[in-house]
């Protein structure tokens, strides 16, 4: 495989000419791998990043795949975690096989969360409102998230300009509510808070009472019991057949632990805090600038791979994005949450099953009906970083 610059990997009369390209792929790592590697690695790529090649044809892809996907993921991690537990093997093997299972678990379960409950409150999953809130039931009751009548009433509110970054908002409950974040504290101590969050045992005890509050002990008495009676069953399954440590370990776990890590990260990545004059005008400019795109990812090395400098420079590259890089996307920018920012602008686009494509198609337009156009972050915990320091900038009393 060549780590050099292939003039085939980039479809060139799409590109724009002059300084504007110039400056383009000077900003844009994900061109950079366009221009710098084969075009046979471009669909991996994208699929890493969340962004396409410039140029790169559109893929038709239809929503039940991510339904069917993240379920995939599901089974297939719960399946390699509960064996690395039950079969005898050797330890490194068991290891390696609980990770990639517990990632795998925890994944499924994002893509759950993001993609299917998510845009299921949207309506554009299913056909029909009805077969909608039906699999959003299902999820809410089973993944132990809020009733999903629930969601879709909150998440219209977030995504109100009027209503997003005050008190009735979802995202900022998260944050200063659950995360115990707040504006005006200098970023090193919002990051500490963060990190303490993620390995205390009561922060999560309090996330996942919370979760089962409003799966199992709401209003809607039948949404209750559909959850209650699912996790005795399972649990009294587990009991019976003697596999209550893996039922443990390969699912209660990821759907706790591992997915409020996981969404700790991805909510704190995804949107930030404008300037004073923005949030008080509550404008698409304010919409703009609270949200930005966020692509797993590094600028690739601009030494040819012909010297030895140049090879221990894409093969740290490589290391890095086949190993950290998607694990961030596996485990928290899962489906379509690099593109927050494309939701936000576009909430009822059913085109969201080519996310990367239609931001990129967006953005090339120049965002028609928005003043500003996308801004993006690369690295995951570069964004977080980016985002707390807006935190960090907001006077407190603004954002209530």
């Amino acid at each position: 495989m060549s780590f050099l610059p292939n003039r085939q990997s980039l479809n060139r009369p799409n590109l724009a000419q002059g300084l504007e390209t110039a400056t383009f792929l000077r900003d844009d790592p994900r061109a950079h791998m366009a221009a710098r590697l084969p075009a046979s690695l471009q669909p991996l790529l994208t699929l890493i990043t969340a962004k396409p090649a410039p140029g790169e044809e559109t893929p038709e892809r239809s929503p039940i795949a991510f339904v069917a996907g993240g379920l995939l993921a599901m089974l297939i991690g719960a399946g390699l975690s509960a064996a690395a537990i039950a079969v005898a093997m050797p330890l490194w093997l068991a290891g390696l096989l609980l990770f990639a299972g517990l990632t795998a678990t925890a994944s499924g379960l994002g893509l759950y969360q993001v993609v299917v409950f998510h845009h299921c409150s949207h309506g554009t999953v299913f056909s029909t409102r009805e077969r909608n809130r039906t699999v959003g039931r299902l999820v809410s009751s089973l993944l132990l998230f809020a009733r999903f009548e629930d969601y879709q009433r909150e998440h219209m509110l977030h995504h109100s300009a009027n209503k997003m970054l005050t008190d009735e908002d979802e995202f900022t409950g998260f944050v200063f509510g659950v995360c115990r974040l707040e504006p005006g504290v200098s970023k090193r101590e919002l990051w500490r808070r963060v990190v303490t969050n993620l390995v205390s045992p009561l922060f999560h005890a309090r996330f996942l009472r919370r979760r089962v509050r409003a799966a199992m002990f709401g209003q809607d008495r039948q949404h209750n019991w559909m959850s209650r009676s699912a996790y005795l069953a399972a649990f009294a399954l587990a009991a019976a057949t003697g596999t209550m440590t893996e039922f443990l370990v390969a699912w209660i776990l990821p759907l706790t632990v591992l997915l409020q890590i996981a969404t700790v990260f991805r909510i704190l990545c995804e949107h930030r805090f404008p300037e004073p004059d923005l949030i008080a005008a509550r404008g698409k400019a304010f919409v703009c600038a609270s949200t930005t795109g966020v692509f797993p990812g590094a600028m690739p090395p601009e030494a040819r791979a012909n010297s030895l400098r140049g090879i221990l420079a894409w093969a740290l590259w490589w290391a890095n994005m086949l190993t950290v890089t998607v694990f961030s996307r596996a485990f928290v920018l899962v489906g379509d949450a690099p593109c927050h920012d494309f939701h936000h602008r576009r909430p009822a686009n059913r085109k969201w099953t080519s996310y990367a494509h239609a931001r990129q198609q967006d953005s090339d337009a120049g965002s028609p009906g928005f003043p500003v156009g996308y801004t993006e972050n690369w690295g995951l915990i570069r964004a977080v970083d980016s985002n707390l320091a807006t935190l960090a900038a907001t006077p407190p009393g603004l954002v209530h």
